[in-house]
């Protein structure tokens, strides 16, 4: 590692301060990303501010049909939470199926979206469920938080704070994973509300998370795996790496989205 200066903050006034303050600073949620990358000298930050200890950030609540999920709660935590798997089952199997058991019980919400990995699986429910992402300077919709490949619309000094997930009447997440990091070679959330159908993907797009319009046109029609036959995806723009093709990942998308209706019952 490079040198850094190491802060651990007690409040979210206190972490604002202290990165806004310093000439180049680094935020530290899980550090499932960011320490590997500190260890490997991929990353020379001035400051390191570890956000551990502002239990502001951490927790989940009710806010209406919405579960409200702490930027600093661990997956292990939405996985076990008896609110989560009530109110938005798929979530909380979201959470349980995210790394190993070490990765779950050190990796966070926030820290995940705001790294916005593309084989990461939360972009996908957010996409889907419509969530609501709360900063210390604003809120933004979950498509307009996720730019691109590992970018967001976080400007300098920005923290996550919660993310607001409302509620679907269905909802399933099926993901074809690397059998050794359990990354989303291609993941797919499918969420149903009212009349109003999402497809999210995960792990396939070389631009992080997308939704699929011709497939929510088809479910928006008729709510079956039944009604996706003969819904291709194109190759193009898609990841192509050692795991998977981008024609590969293209046929798992529409294996993983039928498998998703499916599951939604």
């Amino acid at each position: 590692m490079y040198e850094f200066n190491y802060q651990r903050p007690g409040s979210l006034t206190d972490a604002v301060s202290s990165v806004k303050s310093a000439d180049d600073a680094t935020l530290l949620a899980g550090g499932q990303t960011l320490l590997p990358t500190l260890k490997q000298r991929l990353a020379m930050p001035s400051d390191l501010i570890d956000l551990a200890g502002i239990g502001e950030l951490s927790g989940i609540s009710m806010d209406g049909g919405a579960v409200v999920i702490g930027a600093m709660t661990r997956h292990a935590d939405v996985a076990a939470s008896v609110e989560v798997q009530a109110r938005i089952p798929a979530l909380a199997a979201l959470a349980g199926d995210i790394g190993d058991r070490q990765v779950r019980n050190r990796g966070t919400l926030g820290g995940s979206i705001a790294n916005n990995d593309p084989a990461a699986d939360y972009p996908a429910a957010c996409v889907a469920l419509g969530a609501v992402v709360t900063t210390t300077e604003r809120t933004l919709a979950a498509e307009e938080f996720f730019t691109g490949l590992f970018e967001t619309a976080l400007g300098e000094g920005e923290i996550v704070t919660s993310v607001s997930f409302p509620a679907a009447d269905k909802a399933a997440y099926m993901k074809f994973k690397n059998p050794a990091s359990r990354y989303a070679i291609v993941g797919v959330f499918v969420a149903k509300t009212g009349a109003d159908v999402k497809v999210a993907v995960a792990g396939a797009g070389s631009g992080g998370v997308f939704r699929v319009p011709e497939m929510e046109s088809a479910l928006n029609g008729n709510f079956s795996a039944a009604a996706l036959e003969g819904i291709s995806v194109s190759p193009d723009g898609l990841n192509s790496d050692i795991h998977a093709a981008a024609d590969y990942r293209a046929h798992l998308i529409g294996v993983m989205a039928r498998r998703a209706v499916a599951a939604c019952g």
